[in-house]
């Protein structure tokens, strides 16, 4: 095995230019596949976590515009959620329906001593800890005695509790209110920090006067389909749109933000995104198979002479069948490890630069790539075809070279 070995560096180093040719189609195959699907990872990751900050069986009302005119009232409309939405939402629709609250937002100033944030508070019900999966570091979340009795209570986030420079337990000044800070809760890395109080509480103070009751979140059961969610939603919608005299059609009066559809199809696409970058990959590695086959047919064409040479002072045909194929692995080996690593090394890159990067879209943060790897199996995987792939080419012309007669290989040119 040695003496092979030291015959096979010997013909790479005096045919440097095709081991080098074999070699680069072999790492750029592999470099190009690692880095598509940790490309293609990193952008379904970064939708992964933004989806993940939201429970998938939940819905979201806000009022619009009417875009139809109806009854005799012209389009344009402003169309504002009342309460009593909330109650035709809890009653008529109880089979699908399980808690039903609201969101009331405002923009308030919140002081400690001589510290103080400018923020948006959102009066919420206690299910919004499960709508959009607020994790509590310290304290508690808004409950139902603090709707039912309109309690002036805060949840802060963990970033502004240290801005304030306060604990839970003291109170802090809203306007010319005192609220008591009751829990402290973990920011979301790509979201706007909001400070959060009983819904009652701030709708007294800041909405007595209008009839807005802000936004009516809910989550559902047996909705488990595409089309069950579309007769709901239709359903719900022509309700609601008759409750403020508009259109049934008309689907800019009320907007549902439904997250189990939004993630239906959020899955839909990274189907597709994986399939496509799977496809893009395998025939950037087919590329490099094909390279490496025909190289190695060139290769073996060229030594055609010396195998005839060796035939004739007796060689046997598998010494010739094993010189080509050890050859190949080895190659195959070598250059296929140095395109894993430059793949790994490149995709490390990518999540130390762009990786950490966020957008602000002007209503929250959102972070467009996130862990743009692939795991180990992957690249392993993609280096042992393209070895397998090397082998087999270099198999059947070495197996052609091996059965060819002595006085026809040393007459070959």
């Amino acid at each position: 095995m040695r003496d092979i070995i030291s015959e096979i560096w010997q013909t790479a180093r005096r045919n440097k230019l095709r081991t080098t040719l074999t070699g680069f189609a072999v790492a750029w195959g592999i470099f190009m596949i690692i880095v598509l699907l940790g490309a293609g990872n990193g952008l379904i990751n970064a939708n992964l976590k933004q989806s993940d900050r939201f429970l998938s069986s939940s819905m979201v009302v806000f009022g619009g515009w009417t875009s139809k005119p109806y009854q005799g009232l012209k389009e344009g409309r402003d169309i504002r959620l009342h309460e009593s939405d909330m109650t035709i939402t809890e009653r008529e629709f109880s089979d699908n329906v399980d808690e039903v609250g609201a969101q009331y937002n405002t923009s308030a100033t919140i002081s400690y001593g001589q510290q103080y944030v400018s923020t948006s508070i959102s009066g919420v019900y206690p299910n919004h800890t499960k709508i959009d999966k607020v994790e509590i570091l310290q304290g508690r979340f808004i409950n139902e005695i603090d709707v039912k009795d309109s309690r002036k209570v805060l949840v802060l986030g963990n970033k502004q509790v240290k801005e304030l420079k306060c604990r839970v337990g003291d109170f802090l000044n809203v306007g010319n209110f005192a609220f008591k800070l009751v829990g402290i809760y973990k920011e979301q890395q790509n979201g706007r920090s909001n400070a959060f109080s009983s819904y009652t509480a701030i709708k007294r103070i800041y909405g007595a006067n209008t009839d807005d009751a802000g936004r009516i979140e809910f989550t559902f059961h047996g909705l488990s389909t595409e089309k069950a969610n579309e007769d709901f939603e239709r359903s719900y919608r022509h309700r609601l749109n008759a409750e403020h005299q508009a259109h049934p059609e008309d689907e800019d009066a009320v907007w549902l933000w439904n997250r189990f559809t939004q993630n239906l199809q959020m899955e839909q696409g990274i189907g597709i995104i994986r399939t496509a970058l799977w496809i893009v990959g395998l025939f950037t590695l087919l590329s490099g198979i094909v390279g490496v086959s025909n190289i190695m047919l060139i290769t073996v064409k060229e030594r055609t002479h010396e195998f005839g040479i060796r035939k004739a002072i007796g060689a046997k045909p598998w010494s010739i069948l094993k010189l080509i194929i050890i050859e190949s692995v080895i190659i195959t080996t070598i250059f296929g490890y140095i395109g894993m690593l430059l793949g790994i090394f490149a995709n490390e890159y990518m999540d130390a630069t762009i990786g950490h990067e966020t957008i602000d879209t002007g209503l929250f943060k959102a972070t467009m790539f996130l862990d743009p790897t692939v795991g180990l199996d992957v690249c392993v995987e993609a280096t042992l075809v393209m070895i397998i792939a090397g082998t087999v080419a270099g198999l059947i012309p070495a197996y052609k070279a091996s059965r060819i007669r002595p006085i026809e290989a040393l007459r070959a040119d």
